[in-house]
């Protein structure tokens, strides 16, 4: 009797514990980039870079904005963001394929970032 309990106790602990990493997991709800929120993000992570023009992506979830020679693009990542400077010629000519626009990562370690930009890219060039 003492084994089934002890059995039953442990099932369960493991199961709250189980069901308590899987909330915990959930991300919050993130609201989609307008221009005054994706520009406080850009100051956050790019500070001293003033940004010559921006771009949405079509869904909400990144950005690029132009500094100078730099692309500074912002792409949600679960419930946060992930910021990423490249030359702007790379931005530029980055592919679009299904909508999406892919630009590379700095290394092989970094991940392609995808971004939702519609048939609106390359952008008109924006003044420096």
């Amino acid at each position: 009797m003492s084994f089934a309990l002890v059995f039953a106790a442990s099932l369960i602990a493991v199961l709250a514990l189980v069901g308590l990493a899987a909330w915990a997991r959930i991300a919050a709800p993130t609201p989609p980039l307008d221009e005054p929120s994706a520009r406080v993000l850009m100051a956050e992570e790019f500070p001293g870079e003033p940004l010559s023009a921006l771009w949405l992506s079509a869904d909400g979830t990144g950005a690029i904005g132009r500094a100078g020679d730099k692309a500074l693009v912002l792409v949600r990542v679960g419930d946060a963001y992930a910021a990423r400077r490249l030359p702007w010629s790379a931005a530029r000519d980055a592919a679009i394929a299904d909508g999406k626009l892919t630009l590379p990562g700095a290394d092989a370690a970094t991940p392609r970032l995808r971004l939702a930009v519609g048939a609106a890219w390359p952008p008109p060039e924006a003044p420096a």
